[in-house]
């Protein structure tokens, strides 16, 4: 008898929805180097989307900043960047787990894939990768820790 439960339970429970795989991206995160500091924010997913934003500042001034959102489709889930006032690109995901994604538009000029890795609990790595001039990939990888929002109690 349990065995039969156990087997209808696993036919009608529904499949773990992608964003909620991403829970641990949500609240606030901080890149930081000697002259330049990231935060980024991420609110928790919820009506399949996670909407988030960033903002650089390079020795006391707004450097960049960049609007971002995470929504469930289909296939999966479709992250949208809009930096500083650019227009706005759609990336893929092409994986997903517990432990990161990542998203690819191979039609976009740079970059053309992007990868969120947690490394552990508090921290991740965001791997920006791209096309160079001379047709290698590129790019750049940046850890960020997390953070006390600014604000929050």
């Amino acid at each position: 008898m349990n065995l039969l439960v156990v087997v209808l339970w696993n036919l009608v429970a529904p499949p773990a929805q992608p964003l909620e795989q991403l829970a641990w991206l949500s609240g606030c995160w901080e890149h930081r180097t000697e002259r330049r500091v990231t935060l980024e924010m991420w609110s928790p997913p919820d009506g399949g989307l996670m909407v988030g934003g960033s903002r650089t500042v390079a020795d006391g001034r707004a450097q960049a900043f960049e609007h971002l959102r995470i929504f469930e489709t289909a296939d999966g889930f479709v992250y949208t960047a809009i930096p500083s006032g650019q227009s706005e690109t759609d990336f893929t995901s092409t994986s997903v787990s517990e432990d990161g994604f990542v998203v690819e538009n191979p039609e976009h000029d740079f970059p053309t894939r992007i990868t969120y890795r947690r490394t552990a609990e508090d921290r991740f790595v965001a791997i920006v990768e791209g096309p160079e001039d001379d047709g290698s990939m590129g790019g750049f990888q940046n850890e960020f820790r997390r953070v006390q929002c600014e604000g929050s109690q």
